[in-house]
C-alpha cells in the first residue's frame, strides 16, 4: 500500500507535486508570490481580435487580488508584501504580473518593468502571466535574456485545448495558437505554467480529463488547475442568469481534478487544484470559497483511492 509520504515530490500528506514543496525545496524556505497590475490589456478586449474579453473575466482582468495599478510596481510590490510577510515572516518573493496581458504592449515597455521587479528586496524570481497568442520571436528573445538573470516563469491561459469551447468564451485564439507560443518559450528552455478551467461551458469530463492529460504530455514546467466560477459583472453571469451555464457541484469538481491530477506526469509541478473569486463579486459556486475545504477533499479523494500524480501516465 502507499504510505501517505510515498509520492516523490512530497514530504507530507500531499499526493501531488505541489507548488509549494517546489519552492521550498528550491529555495530552501517559504516564497511567496507579489501579484502586480501594470494596467495591461489583452487582444480579446481592445477590439484587435475581439471585445469584452473572455467571458468569465471580470474588469480587473484576473487581477481581482493584485495591486492597485494608479500604484507604481514599486510601492504595489512593497505593500502586498508587508502584508503576505506578517504571515510568513522572513520568506522570499517573487513578483508576479498577473493581470491582464502582460507581453502586450510595446517591448521597450514590458523589458523596463520586468528589469524594474528583478532588483525588488527579497525576489529570487519573475513570473509573467499572458497568452500564447500574444507571444513573438522578439518578445521570446527578450523573455530569454530575462531568463538567464532570474528564475523566470511565464505563465500562459490555455483554459482548454477545445476550440469550440474557445469560441464560446470569446478567447479569440486557437489550440494551434497556443502551441505557436507555447514552442516558442520552450525552445528557449523558458518555464511555462499552463493554465486550464474546469467546467467551461457545454465542456464534459471527458473534454476536461482529455485537456489535463495533454497539457500534462506538453511537459510544462508547472500547470494551474482553476474552477470556473461566475462573477458578477460578466458576459458568464448573464448566461448563468439565462441558465446557460452550469456550474460543477463541489464532489464533482473533487473528483475531476484526482483524475486529472492521476494523468498528470508526476515531475510537472502543479500550483493550483482550485480557485477562488472575491466573495462580494462571486456568485456562484459558493462552496468554492472554502477554498482549504476543498483542496482537504483532493487530499482525502487522492488517498482514498491509494493514487497518486502521474500514476496513470505511460512509464516511458
Amino acid at each position: 500500500m502507499m504510505k501517505s509520504n510515498s509520492f516523490k515530490y512530497s514530504d507530507d500528506n500531499k499526493r501531488y507535486h505541489t507548488y509549494n514543496y517546489y519552492l521550498r525545496h528550491k529555495y530552501g524556505k517559504k516564497v511567496f508570490k507579489v501579484p502586480l497590475n501594470v494596467n495591461f490589456t489583452c487582444p480579446n478586449r481592445d477590439g484587435t481580435k475581439g471585445v469584452g474579453g473572455c467571458t468569465y473575466c471580470s474588469n480587473k482582468m484576473s487581477g481581482d487580488y493584485a495591486g492597485n495599478p494608479t500604484f507604481t510596481i514599486e510601492k504595489q510590490y512593497d505593500e502586498i508584501r508587508q502584508i503576505l510577510l506578517k504571515k510568513w515572516d522572513n520568506a522570499k518573493c517573487i513578483p508576479y504580473f498577473q493581470a491582464g496581458t502582460n507581453t502586450y504592449a510595446p517591448l521597450c515597455i514590458q523589458k523596463e518593468l520586468f528589469e524594474r521587479a528583478l532588483t525588488f528586496k527579497d525576489a529570487v524570481g519573475l513570473n509573467i502571466s499572458t497568452r500564447a497568442d500574444c507571444i513573438n520571436e522578439e518578445i521570446a528573445d527578450m523573455l530569454y535574456e530575462i531568463s538567464r538573470k532570474t528564475d523566470l516563469e511565464v505563465e500562459l491561459g490555455l483554459q482548454t485545448i477545445y476550440d469550440s469551447t474557445a469560441e464560446r468564451i470569446n478567447r479569440c485564439h486557437t489550440y494551434e495558437d497556443f502551441l505557436k507560443g507555447y514552442n516558442m518559450l520552450k525552445e528557449r528552455e523558458i518555464g511555462t505554467c499552463v493554465h486550464i478551467i474546469n467546467g467551461l461551458p457545454g465542456e464534459t469530463k471527458d473534454m476536461m480529463l482529455d485537456t489535463a492529460q495533454t497539457v500534462g504530455a506538453l511537459k510544462p514546467h508547472s500547470m494551474k488547475i482553476h474552477l470556473l466560477y461566475i462573477i458578477k459583472g460578466t458576459k458568464m453571469y448573464e448566461d448563468f442568469l439565462n441558465n446557460d451555464v452550469r456550474t460543477l457541484e463541489r464532489d464533482e469538481y473533487v473528483q475531476i481534478v484526482c483524475d486529472q491530477l492521476e494523468r498528470i506526469p508526476e515531475d510537472v509541478v502543479i500550483e493550483r487544484v482550485t480557485g477562488d473569486g472575491v466573495k462580494e463579486d462571486l456568485a456562484a459556486p459558493l462552496w468554492s470559497l472554502k477554498k482549504f475545504c476543498v483542496m482537504n477533499e483532493i487530499d482525502k479523494e487522492m488517498a482514498s483511492r491509494n493514487s497518486c500524480q502521474g500514476i496513470l501516465v505511460r512509464k516511458e
